[in-house]
Formats: structure tokens, C-alpha cells, sequence
């Protein structure tokens, strides 16, 4: 089990980060400024390292300059509101892995996670076809099939629906897809995702009345049956 350190000082952003990770089965040790980040770096050699820039105490720079100078080849994954090119060009080059610009979702995220892991310790990719009945996702791709006919699903469908594909059974409650697929902050609840389902429903079930696949588990969230 992959250990992923978070250096972030937004409370809220961490402990989301976290809950998602830990579904994926990663295990997780958080940091809230520099100091604390580069010590939790040296004491516990994560497999991956997740840092803010604009940090208290110390910066994501320093941080990363430091770990970087002491040999430290743990990949390391930038997030920051900062989107000047010349601050990702100065991040890249001081020796981090990989750059996102905050806002960003959550499946991307997850996805950027997975490739750097992938990359650094050669794990096999997940990222290939998911059939079930007679529904293929293509997720590099983004695209979905039903009996061999393309089906025209939106961004937000999309997401959704890989996002309880990759569950492998398990069921995820609605504030889960909530912070997953939209990347609305714990405690958020909408009935947007019922909304999606309806949809989804209508454009991949036989009969959308009595779900084969996209199923209701009451008063926990859905899950996807293969």
C-alpha cells in the first residue's frame, strides 16, 4: 500500500484529498506548512509527495529544492493557485514531477497520482477498457459503447460513471461522488448526482425503470453491478 504525504495548508482541501485517496486505498499522512512537510518527508520516505506553494513557514520551492539536493527521488506532484507559467517552469525545473493548477478535479487528480506511482515504481496501468454487460468504457478515450453503438454522454456523465466503474463493486455514497466527480468540499450534498444517474440510466440500461447495472443502494448511494 502506496504511503502519499499531503503538504497543504487549506484544511478543507487536505482532508478531501485524503478521503479520496484513502477510497483508492492509499494510505495518508498530512502536513499543514513547510516545516512540518520537509520533516514528515525525511521521517516517513513516502512514495509520493503532494505539496502547496504557498506554504507558512517554508514554500513549496524551498521544499522542493531541499528534498531535491539531499536525493531524495520521491516523485512529487505541485498544487497551487498559482498558474504563471514561470512558476510551473521554476517547479519543473527544481526537480518536481508534475504541476496542477487548483481549481481542478478530483479525477484528474487521482489519475495524475496513479501515473507518477506507475511511473516510478513500474505497477501495471488501470487505465484500460471496463466492460460490463454490454456498456465498454474507454477511458483513455472518454468514450462508451452499447452493443457496439457509440453513446454521447457529457463531461459530468462521464465522470460519474467511471468513477463507480473503478469502484470494483463498492458502493459510493453520494457526498463521495459529490467531492469526487465535482469536487465540492465535505458536507456538500445536491441532487445533481441523482440527476446524472437518471441520465445515465436512460442512455445505458435496457430498462432505466428497473436498473440492471446503476443501482440504488438506499439511503447509502449507488454502486455499479457487473
Amino acid at each position: 500500500m502506496f504511503l502519499i504525504l499531503i503538504i497543504e495548508d487549506n484544511t478543507d482541501l487536505a482532508v478531501g484529498l485524503r478521503n479520496n485517496l484513502e477510497i483508492e486505498g492509499y494510505r495518508v499522512v498530512t502536513a499543514a506548512d513547510g516545516p512540518t512537510g520537509l520533516a514528515a518527508t525525511r521521517r516517513d520516505r513516502p512514495d509520493l509527495v503532494v505539496l502547496d506553494i504557498m506554504l507558512p513557514g517554508q514554500d513549496g520551492f524551498h521544499i522542493l529544492q531541499s528534498l531535491r539536493r539531499e536525493g531524495f527521488e520521491t516523485p512529487i506532484l505541485i498544487l497551487t493557485a498559482r498558474g504563471a507559467e514561470s512558476d510551473k517552469v521554476r517547479g519543473l525545473k527544481l526537480g518536481a514531477d508534475d504541476y496542477m493548477t487548483k481549481p481542478f478535479g478530483v479525477l484528474e487528480f487521482l489519475a495524475r497520482v496513479e501515473a507518477l506511482l506507475r511511473r516510478s515504481h513500474g505497477i501495471a496501468a488501470k487505465d484500460g477498457p471496463i466492460q460490463f454487460g454490454p456498456i465498454h468504457i474507454d477511458p483513455a478515450a472518454r468514450t462508451v459503447r452499447r452493443d457496439d453503438h457509440d453513446v454521447q454522454l457529457t463531461p459530468k456523465e462521464f465522470d460519474l460513471l467511471l468513477a463507480l466503474a473503478m469502484a470494483d463493486g463498492r458502493t459510493l455514497s453520494r457526498e463521495t461522488l459529490m467531492q469526487t466527480v465535482w469536487g465540492y468540499q465535505a458536507g456538500v450534498l445536491s441532487r445533481t448526482v441523482d440527476t446524472h444517474m437518471l441520465e445515465l440510466r436512460r442512455k445505458l440500461e435496457p430498462d432505466p425503470a428497473n436498473p440492471r447495472y446503476l443501482l440504488t443502494i438506499r439511503s447509502v448511494g449507488y454502486r455499479l453491478a457487473r
